[in-house]
């Protein structure tokens, strides 16, 4: 199956307003991480995450406030369409207490529905700390590992390119989680180890996408003259373009499937893949090659090919 076949769309002439947009996204991220930060989990936050379930519908206003007049702060959400309700909460005492503390106000103030606490889960402050620096290190591995695999195969010009379209890709994914996080009830957009989990995905996926295009270029260049180099790499774009729609298409409807009919617990990780895979897909067409002939005709180099000479 192809599509969009023997296109010659000249890619390379709108880099620079790609880079824009790119500069932009990444921009108004970073001033949302400086000024509002990330809604964490409790993955990387400590605290305690309850899922209280009633047997009658019951408006969240109701049950917020009968948590709050029996000590209990935090925040409290509507969770799934089955009268169920997600409080997270830092909480100093025991699992147990806090157990017993909500069941017991909730009984006492709303006797007339019943309820159970289908979920409760806690983390401590200092196990948070590390779990968030063990994903950060995590993520750096994996691009540190990349960067490695890609040089080696192809060269330090084609591996830097390919790393810088993952960053971008992570940094815009992280100013969504940052601008979106906490706005919407049904997706609450957590920052938390399925995220991690989600960016690793995205990184995997944006560097064989990146790699699909360069292995491509490396099939048309060897032997070319540098005055070649945006002639070979506008078409190996457009050979590449039809085995990228359709893979990129049915990843995303796979995803979109899992984000509008999966549980809240899994919405954050399928935006986060879905919003991956749509900016990955843009940054192989319009970072990471482009990256690398503005490199080349800056430095005025040519390319030198694993395996064989200089071109």
């Amino acid at each position: 199956m192809r599509i969009f076949h023997k296109t010659t769309i000249d890619f390379l002439k709108y880099r620079k307003i790609a880079y824009g947009i790119s500069v932009v996204l990444i921009v108004a991220g970073m001033v949302s991480l400086l000024f509002k930060g990330l809604n964490y989990g409790i993955d990387f936050r400590g605290g305690s995450e309850v899922v209280v379930r009633f047997e009658k519908d019951i408006d969240v206003s109701r049950v917020r406030g009968v948590l709050k007049d029996a000590g209990v702060s935090g925040t409290l959400k509507q969770y799934g369409m089955d009268r169920s309700f997600l409080l997270s909460t830092v909480f100093s005492g025991e699992t147990n207490e806090l157990k017993s503390l909500i069941d017991n106000a909730v009984r006492d103030r709303l006797p007339d529905n019943a309820h159970e606490i289908v979920r409760i889960e806690s983390v401590g402050p200092t196990i948070a700390s590390d779990l968030k620096w063990a994903a950060l290190k995590a993520l750096l591995a994996a691009l540190a590992a990349i960067l490695l695999y890609v040089g080696i195969r192809f060269e330090f010009k084609f591996a830097t390119a390919g790393v810088i379209a993952i960053f971008h890709d992570v940094l815009i994914v992280l100013g969504l989680f940052s601008i979106l996080g906490g706005i919407f009830s049904f997706m609450p957009l957590e920052m938390d180890q399925s995220i991690i989990a989600a960016f690793l995905t995205v990184a995997g996926y944006s560097i064989t996408d990146t790699v699909v295009v360069y292995d491509r270029i490396r099939e048309r260049i060897r032997g070319r003259k540098p005055s070649e180099y945006e002639e070979i790499i506008n078409q190996s774009l457009n050979q590449t373009l039809s085995r990228t729609i359709i893979t990129s298409g049915t990843t995303l409807l796979t995803v979109l499937v899992l984000f509008i009919f999966a549980g809240p617990a899994i919405r954050g990780f399928a935006f986060a893949v879905f919003a991956g895979i749509l900016i990955g897909t843009y940054s192989s067409v319009f970072v990471a090659a482009p990256i690398v002939y503005d490199w080349l005709r800056v430095t005025k180099s040519t390319v030198k090919l694993r395996g064989g000479s200089a071109s």
